[in-house]
Order: C-alpha cells, then structure tokens, then sequence
C-alpha cells in the first residue's frame, strides 16, 4: 500500500523490451539509499506498483531495476515510458508511517488525459477527462490519485475534473511539467469504489 506522497522523481536508464514485446525490463535511477532497497520490494513508478528485482549503484547513483508487464503496458501510461522518462517514485507503506495523502494501491485504472493547464499566482489549474467507467467514482473534494500524487479534486463536469496544484507539488513531482495533450496514470479512491459496489448490490 501507498499513500501518494511522491518521495523522489526517478529516471528511466535504461529500456529493454523483451517477450515479444509484452515486458520492459526498466532500470530507474534514484536517489534511495540502495541498501534499503530488497529484491521483491514494491516501488510505485508514477502510481504503478512494480517489483524490484534488482538494484545496485552506478556513477554515484542508485538504480533498481523492474519488469512492466502486459496489461500494465496495456492499462497505463507505461506504454509511453522511455529512456530518460522521469517518474514519480513513492516506497511502500510501512506499519506505523505518517498517511500524509489517502490510502492507495497502485493498481492504476487507467488513463486520464489532460485537457488544458492554467497557471495562477504560484499554483496550477488542471482539467482532465477520462472514461465514463472511472469519472462514476470521482467526485467534488474526494480524492485521487494521478501519475502516483495524492490530490484532492476541485470540481467534476460529466466525465472531466479538475485539481488545483501547490508549488511544493508542482517542485517535488513530475507534475511541474505536465502539457495539454499528455496523459496520466489515475486511481480511483477506494472507498469511492466500495461504495459504489455497496450502491448496485442493494
């Protein structure tokens, strides 16, 4: 489990499909310590769960390396990801931390697509539309979970929403350089989910 609180951007170093192309063997440099990495640790890599399955040092810099799979390729923006792709890196939730954001899985539902970007006097404005299917669970001040970061939606239109961004969001995450156009990993809240399952099994 995550909370959505980014604690480093990574950097895709090095790319190698394999598999006929249905896995990417990736290794992402950081800036953990690399002996509190274990093998078969989870890291959510832009609000995606993957395993580690090998880290080491190179340069002066960590890295560890981790294998995105078929329906993660299919389901989220990992499609995309290529040599010197920056992510949003967040470590799995350890018994007895500070839940700073909202209870996460990493397991993205999929894709969100961003729809205009304003710039106000030190924050940003986004919108963002995504399919009908997830837009049922997002609602005016719950939350979500976009590219891994815990925020807290402003408004809901139909299928589209908007978050308002701070600078210490916009400094510390991937967030700073988001474009109209691009897409975003998005989660769900999961209480949203359960209750709406509550809601069509009455």
């Amino acid at each position: 489990m995550f909370t959505g609180i980014i604690t480093d951007i990574g950097e895709i170093v090095s790319f190698t499909p394999t598999a006929q192309g249905q896995l990417h063997r990736l290794r992402i440099a950081c800036r953990y310590d690399q002996t509190t990495i274990a093998d078969g640790a989870s890291i959510a890599c832009n609000g995606v769960c993957l395993t580690v399955v090998a880290s080491g040092v190179a340069d002066g810099r960590t890295w560890f390396d981790v294998d995105a799979a078929a329906e993660t390729l299919a389901l989220t923006t990992a499609k995309h990801w290529k040599l010197g792709t920056k992510l949003n890196l967040e470590r799995a939730l350890k018994i007895g931390d500070e839940l700073g954001g909202h209870i996460v899985a990493g397991h993205a539902d999929g894709i969100a697509t961003i729809v205009s970007r304003e710039d106000l006097p030190d924050m940003a404005r986004f919108v963002l539309s995504t399919t009908r299917e997830l837009a049922r669970f997002i609602a005016t001040k719950g939350s979500i979970t976009l590219d891994g970061v815990s925020l807290t939606i402003n408004t809901v239109a139909d299928v589209t929403f908007s978050v308002l961004i701070i600078p210490h969001t916009l400094t510390v995450t991937t967030i700073g350089g988001w474009k109209a156009g691009a897409e975003v990993n998005i989660e769900v809240d999961l209480m949203a989910r359960y209750a709406a399952r509550l809601t069509e099994m009455k």
